[in-house]
């Protein structure tokens, strides 16, 4: 199958790559100094290894991970304003139908989904708003266990600090799952990693 024709608007905009690698470095050193923040006082019965950590020690993995929710946040406000600003959450964001999510979840189970660049389709736009959704509840629940005394009513909100650490974890988790999807998604479509690097036109959503 020949590949869609192409305009000449480039298929993801530099700032939105400049944002997207700056999260991509915040949230793995997060979650790096986080396994390591974890291992000091696991609250179940595994850890993580030690050469996946970030810090070498408590005090070293907390300042790598305050520094990069503060850099992430920022990053994270920019997003926000950016994606409403240009309309980015309407155009690329915004939630599919059931029934057009359901088609092409199974035309990607059956690798049949077609992916043009600079356009997402149902199965993307609710996986990316979704982690979307879930880095900011990361964030406030991390904010919560970290100012637990300051910060009593978020804590309340998440049904106090034992529970907030596990929902904490468990949001960690599940944006290392997204991670894992999202990369194995770039292994079957490469072309995708080479137009968030550089400016590669757009292409046409209309099939050839």
């Amino acid at each position: 199958m020949r590949r869609s024709p192409r305009s000449t608007r480039p298929a993801h905009p530099v700032p939105l790559r400049l944002m997207h690698w700056i999260g991509v470095y915040a949230m793995g050193c997060m979650m790096f100094s986080g396994w390591t923040i974890y291992n000091a006082s696991p609250s179940l019965p595994f850890v993580f290894p030690h050469w996946t950590a970030l810090g070498g020690w408590l005090g070293g993995a907390l300042a790598w991970h305050l520094g990069a929710m503060w850099l992430l946040m920022l990053d994270g406000l920019a997003y926000i304003v950016y994606g409403l600003a240009t309309g980015h959450f309407r155009r690329h964001l915004r939630l599919s139908s059931p029934p057009d999510f359901a088609r092409d979840l199974g035309a990607a189970l059956r690798f049949r989904l077609a992916h043009r660049l600079g356009h997402y389709n149902a199965v993307q736009r609710t996986l990316y708003a979704g982690v979307v959704a879930v880095v900011v509840l990361q964030v406030l629940a991390g904010l919560a266990i970290w100012k637990p005394v300051q910060l009593q009513w978020l804590v309340d909100l998440f049904g106090q600090y034992p529970v907030a650490r596990h929902i904490h974890l468990a949001l960690m988790l599940a944006i290392a799952s997204f991670v894992v999807v999202h990369v194995s998604l770039v292994a079957i479509h490469p072309r995708t990693l080479k137009s968030m690097l550089a400016s590669v036109p757009m292409e046409s959503e209309e099939q050839p």
